[in-house]
């Protein structure tokens, strides 16, 4: 045992670990007890109140310095997790949701019985070297304001991707997203077509409703660079492709976007699905485009649209029911004006339609007629507007 030159017992030096804010409480205890200032000048710079600050002040003068740390510093949380908990999280997350992001994963975990938030699991993941904190420096872009109403402006883009992870083709994915408040649609399609884009506004339509306006890319879907046809020269008419056509048919805006950040909504929701869709499917092993809308349809969109959406700055719903007198099939449709050849022919498509004797009461040879396409392969011809 060591002894103190004066024959007393040597009591070893305690190390206490202090925060900054207790070295500070620290510092004003000693200078009040040195009377440099008042327990009522300590609590205003503690911040504290003045009954809280005797509280200190008299743990102080009995316990001393170690008064002043937190009674749990070093002892586990009352929320710490048990190590047999965290080694079953740590082997699920391994064995089936090893590209799954913290957040993705603990949706997944906690609906098989293991629940706990993400930031937890992804310190858990770190430590383990499981997962990376990910740094992206961004370029500087101008930030666009939300519309203000929902149906005011919606954002369309085609994303193309492998889905399906080889299990099954390639396709693209149409997706529709509300700028005011993150309300999307989306189905996928073999290509990114005028049909396409036609069907996916069908379908939006049909569930919400005519947007006031589209925002969508220089696709030639959207906008053309032909110059203007004879027949709409003598109309005054400027070149547009099928899609602007119907759209100006239903008094739905279209605008134009000069890059993919102007449109960062559908592009930031594109990754978004890129990510998550794509897992969700391949732990229910869809394997196509049928299955892979008939998941969006179901149980996907539904539950994305729950946690997802915003609330739109107004309250006032702008989509609107479509015009009485005209049906959303008949205007999403192909239609132009085709010359009718001294035999009685039609070119539609590549192909050449043959019209029939019935029709030759009408002397159309020579002349110009409308041809209409529906969706559905149905066609019509039209001339001084009769079919």
């Amino acid at each position: 045992m060591r002894m103190s030159p004066f024959g007393r017992k040597l009591i070893p030096m305690e190390t206490l670990k202090m925060s900054g804010k207790e070295r500070h409480r620290l510092e004003l205890m000693g200078r009040i007890k040195r009377k440099e200032i008042t327990l009522v000048k300590a609590a205003d710079l503690m911040e504290i109140g003045y009954r809280q600050a005797k509280r200190i002040w008299k743990c102080f003068g009995e316990t001393g310095d170690k008064s002043l740390i937190h009674g749990l510093r070093g002892k586990p949380g009352g929320r710490s997790r048990p190590k047999a908990f965290k080694q079953k999280v740590l082997t699920r997350y391994e064995e089936r949701y090893r590209d799954f992001g913290p957040t993705l994963a603990c949706e997944h975990l906690a609906r098989e019985g293991m629940s706990l938030d993400a930031e937890t699991l992804r310190r858990w993941l770190m430590l383990q070297g499981m997962w990376l904190r990910k740094r992206k420096r961004k370029k500087h872009r101008q930030w666009r304001e939300r519309k203000e109403h929902l149906g005011e402006l919606v954002q369309m883009d085609g994303s193309h991707h492998d889905w399906f992870e080889g299990r099954g083709p390639w396709a693209v994915l149409m997706v529709m997203v509300d700028d005011a408040t993150n309300l999307t649609y989306a189905k996928f399609f073999e290509e990114e077509t005028t049909e396409a884009a036609y069907r996916v506004f069908q379908g939006y339509v049909e569930k919400h409703g005519l947007p006031q306006g589209l925002y969508v890319d220089r696709d030639s879907i959207y906008q053309t660079t032909r110059a203007p046809g004879i027949q709409e020269q003598m109309r005054g008419q400027r070149s547009m492709t099928q899609f602007a056509r119907a759209m100006k048919k239903l008094c739905v805006g279209v605008k134009l976007a000069y890059s993919p950040q102007a449109k960062g909504r559908v592009e930031r929701m594109n990754r978004l699905l890129q990510d998550r869709l794509v897992k969700e499917m391949r732990l229910v092993n869809v394997t196509n485009i049928e299955e892979g809308n008939a998941f969006l349809e179901k149980e996907f969109l539904k539950e994305l649209n729950r946690k997802g959406m915003r609330v739109a700055a107004l309250e006032t719903d702008l989509h609107r029911k479509i015009a009485e007198g005209i049906k959303l099939e008949e205007v999403l449709r192909w239609e132009e004006d085709r010359h009718v050849g001294e035999d009685w022919t039609v070119q539609w498509e590549r192909k050449w339609l043959q019209l029939t004797k019935e029709n030759r009461v009408l002397n159309l040879a020579g002349k110009n007629v409308r041809v209409r396409q529906t969706l559905e392969g149905k066609l019509q011809l039209l001339y001084q507007g009769k079919s």
